[in-house]
């Protein structure tokens, strides 16, 4: 008999694998922990380790994938349209991410974080186009929900490389010209 990955079972050992990660790397480097560092924190052999994940990569693109997606949709719940209220919250959402994994997370992590922040935001971008523009031209709005989302990811590395003003503010004076283009008269 298979279990089902939803199986309560099953996801209580995934976040148990996930929290151990976590308290790990809150400790050591990335690259200094091992697979059984991971598997003694947690209590769990090798095997239900990569029952649950590849390696420690895939882990951390899980980890940082499901809580960059809860900080989005729980800033985004009550929003279905992309309006200036949703750039704002996502560019704060994307900055105390940025900021909380800051602490923890050194160098090695920045490919893969910003990977995983861009890839989120594309499918939130695209589901809020897909909303507002019911139409034929999906190539389109995938291409604007990949503009968009690297957009606001650059703006979020620019804005921690000065932080001369509160990251509301930064996204505030840039979003005009997202919103109603760049007059070139």
């Amino acid at each position: 008999m298979t279990e089902s990955k939803t199986d309560p079972r099953i996801l209580r050992t995934r976040k148990l694998i996930m929290d151990s990660f976590i308290e790990l790397s809150g400790k050591k480097e990335f690259k200094d922990i091992t697979i059984k560092d991971i598997t003694t924190e947690a209590m769990v052999n090798r095997a239900t380790f990569y029952y649950h994940f590849e390696d420690k990569y895939d882990l951390l693109e899980k980890i940082l994938s499901e809580v960059l997606l809860i900080n989005l949709n729980f800033d985004l719940a009550p929003h279905n349209e992309l309006n200036e209220d949703v750039l704002v919250q996502i560019f704060l959402a994307i900055t105390n991410f940025q900021n909380s994994l800051s602490n923890r997370c050194h160098s090695g992590y920045e490919d893969t974080i910003s990977r995983i922040i861009r890839d989120q935001l594309e499918i939130i971008f695209y589901k809020m186009l897909l909303k507002q523009h019911a139409t034929d031209e999906n190539q389109a709005l995938k291409r604007t929900a990949v503009l968009l989302s690297w957009g606001i990811y650059g703006a979020s590395v620019e804005w921690r490389r000065n932080r001369e003003v509160l990251p509301e503010e930064f996204i505030k004076s840039v979003i005009p010209y997202i919103l109603y283009g760049i007059d070139f008269e």
